[in-house]
């Protein structure tokens, strides 16, 4: 039985289909056949709780880039002050960087990789 044949048959073309059969084609979905896994990924992540800090820090720790989105975090200056503080500690603890992108934006970086943050003029 082809994996059209099964997914189909999910939704009641084939009612002979079990449990077994149906995770096993799931787990292909998640299966990426165009990319090797990376040693290193850019994840965006968006700052909506000051736990979410928790999460930052252990995809750092990784060795992943983060793509910080604050914008829902704006409305509460002195939460959002203490956690970009924690993190640019900790950024700072680990030789990674961190660097302002546009008014909600910031990159953090893992060890040993910096952000340059002046353009040379010509």
């Amino acid at each position: 039985m082809g994996i059209l044949e099964k997914l189909t048959g999910g939704f009641g073309g084939n009612k002979n289909m079990n449990i077994e059969e149906y995770i096993d084609t799931m787990e292909m979905e998640e299966i990426d056949a165009l990319h090797e896994p990376a040693d290193m990924y850019i994840k965006p992540i968006a700052l909506e709780r000051v736990e979410d800090v928790d999460v930052i820090i252990d995809e750092l720790k990784k060795g992943n880039i983060v793509l910080l989105n604050v914008s829902r975090m704006i409305r509460w200056p002195s939460k959002l002050k203490n956690c970009i503080t924690s993190l640019k500690t900790f950024s700072t603890k680990i030789n990674g960087d961190i660097a302002r992108i546009d008014d909600d934006k910031i990159m953090l970086t893992p060890r040993r990789i910096k952000i340059i943050k002046k353009t040379k003029k010509r």
